[in-house]
């Protein structure tokens, strides 16, 4: 009789409609707000991408876990299958398009110039001088600036951070002259009350999009609809509100 049970349920999970749901797992920066962020009060994955992702998985039909990870480290992650996808804020660029595929863009940011509240400093000062300049390693916007720097000679140092609060942080104690990152993440350590500021931007705007591997058409698939659906549901609105104030 457990034989006959057991073959039956198995029977009924392979019906149209009874399949058990994909699990997805999405690596995130666990220090990159508001797209992404472990949160300090219950030490969940929190953020814009993350509360999107979710109602995507809920919509679409499959389950998906954040798992926080380096950044420098998390497309290797992904091309060996510790990963399934990132959606954290990334850059769609030509050089990640050589070893991952991407959704469609979701989010465009500009590239910011920060410096400390008090400072004279301004974007033309910073490529011209001497300084000390705080980059979050591993990201579109280092690499970018990095060949820039090769190209034109600019004469400023490189400092390199595992986020982008941290060199934040770094900037206020006065250890870097200015730092160089995504506007959001200047506008919440702005809105946190850190004594910074943005002084301008630089180069063209960021497109983000999901990376997955090149091999995963399904998911490409699911996250294209489920964006698709998204933006077109008044929990866009929600999410851009609670995130980006707006």
């Amino acid at each position: 009789m457990k034989k006959l049970i057991l073959f039956l349920a198995c029977m009924l999970l392979a019906l149209p409609g009874n399949s058990v749901a994909q699990n997805y797992v999405n690596g995130i920066d666990p220090n990159y707000p508001p797209f992404a962020y472990v949160d300090e009060k219950t030490g969940q994955p929190a953020g814009f991408d993350v509360d999107a992702m979710n109602w995507i998985a809920k919509t679409m039909g499959f389950t998906v876990t954040h798992k926080p990870m380096a950044w420098d480290g998390i497309i290797p992650a992904l091309n060996a299958g510790e990963i399934d996808m990132i959606c954290s804020g990334m850059s769609i660029t030509n050089e990640r398009k050589k070893v991952v595929q991407f959704s469609n863009p979701y989010w465009q940011v500009w590239r910011v110039f920060i410096t400390k509240k008090d400072s004279s400093l301004t974007p033309k000062d910073i490529l011209s001088k001497k300084i000390k300049l705080g980059v979050q390693r591993g990201t579109s916007e280092a690499a970018a600036l990095k060949k820039e720097q090769q190209a034109k000679g600019y004469p400023f140092t490189f400092r390199y951070y595992d986020s982008a609060p941290l060199a934040v942080e770094d900037l206020v104690n006065g250890r870097i002259d200015a730092a160089f990152m995504d506007e959001l993440p200047a506008d919440d350590a702005i809105s946190k009350g850190r004594a910074v500021k943005k002084v301008g931007t630089h180069g063209d705007p960021d497109n983000f999009g999901v990376a997955m591997r090149k091999d995963a058409k399904e998911l490409r698939t699911l996250i294209d609809q489920g964006f698709e659906k998204l933006v077109k549901d008044p929990y866009w609105n929600e999410l851009k509100k609670k995130y980006m104030g707006k």
